[in-house]
């Protein structure tokens, strides 16, 4: 049998990829105070390059999107020539990447910017910003109807932004109790007007952002990533099926390049969820390209590929370990396990 991890994919008529192994968006707080990309990260990226797609680490749209130290934004002219400098580094090793684009909703901190921290209800969380832990989650403000237009907005302008930058697409992070998945939960999300209550309303924040995205730079250039399951920053509810029920049909009518679990580990089953794993649950309301995450091998990915779980697979830490990734599990050598340390190291 043919192995499908490393053959060629097609995720469209635009594009194609080399394998079906993609590089997992990893934040690794490398930019510099400008939210710039480093020389660091163009190397970092540039190793990785021949994984079939890159999902860059996740991208603010803008200043109040931030949440931690040093990560990346794509909102100024010096970010995006910065992004420029990885894209040509990945592209001249004949790999893609795509731009995640983020807004952290309730979890950013106005440490760093000026003004309020924005989410669907004042609902906070407990706890504090990782790697600067002086710093504790604040009670949010709600979001007007002129700030959930601009929020659009500048999710639109952050992907043309990317495509800018030389980027082959576009990820819409819509998972990990960031803001897009805070209004697709009923535990942060209590509005009662078009954006809350029922799932229609609930789902209507992510596809608006879907819409203006990929009428901004293509659904084939654009893809999402979505937690159903409520489990980071999040608590569940048994009203949540219900909005990704209506949300998924109404992305796969959209012909999305892919839709991307949000998952540290797809061996999580959901009470939510009908005791389903993400994985699970997608495959059974997408139709459209799926790709899935969390603590799979190359091996166990291989054997989920082939059994049709999913059609692609992101790997996280073993490429963190392994920048050689894909050359070492052509070839059958040997993997270096991956250590908390490995973050502190730019390989």
């Amino acid at each position: 049998m043919t192995n499908a991890l490393l053959s060629p994919f097609k995720l469209n008529d635009t594009i194609t990829l080399n394998n079906r192994i993609l590089m997992a968006p990893l934040t690794r707080c490398m930019s510099d105070e400008d939210l710039v990309p480093t020389q660091a990260s163009v190397d970092y990226y540039a190793r990785r390059a021949d994984t079939g797609l890159i999902i860059s680490e996740a991208t603010i749209i803008r200043p109040d999107g931030q949440g931690y130290p040093n990560t990346p934004g794509l909102f100024t002219q010096k970010q995006i020539q910065g992004w420029k400098k990885v894209t040509e580094a990945v592209h001249a090793k004949k790999g893609k990447i795509f731009a995640q684009l983020w807004h952290v909703g309730r979890v950013a901190h106005p440490h760093f910017f000026d003004g309020d921290v924005l989410a669907p209800s004042a609902i906070g969380v407990e706890g504090s910003v990782p790697r600067m832990r002086e710093l504790t989650y604040i009670t949010p403000k709600p979001a007007t109807l002129d700030d959930i237009k601009s929020l659009i907005a500048d999710f639109a302008k952050a992907a043309e932004n990317a495509i800018e930058a030389g980027f082959d697409g576009v990820e819409i992070h819509g998972a990990n109790g960031y803001l897009i998945d805070q209004f697709l939960h009923n535990a942060a999300n209590e509005r009662t007007d078009q954006y809350g209550q029922t799932p229609e309303n609930m789902a209507r924040f992510a596809l608006e952002i879907v819409d203006a995205v990929t009428a901004a730079v293509g659904n084939d250039r654009t893809s999402i990533r979505l937690s159903p399951g409520a489990y980071f920053n999040m608590t569940e509810d048994a009203r949540d099926k219900a909005v990704f029920d209506f949300l998924l049909p109404q992305l796969a009518d959209r012909k999305l390049a892919y839709v991307h679990g949000g998952i540290f580990d797809d061996s999580m089953q959901f009470d939510t969820l009908e005791g389903k794993t993400t994985s699970e649950y997608l495959r059974a309301n997408y139709t459209g390209t799926l790709v899935g995450v969390g603590s799979y091998s190359y091996d166990s990915a291989k054997v989920a590929i082939e059994a049709d779980k999913f059609d692609l697979i992101a790997i996280g830490r073993p490429i963190i370990a392994n920048p050689d990734y894909i050359s070492k599990v052509t070839s059958g050598g040997t993997l270096l396990e991956y250590s908390d340390e490995m973050l502190t190291e730019l390989v």
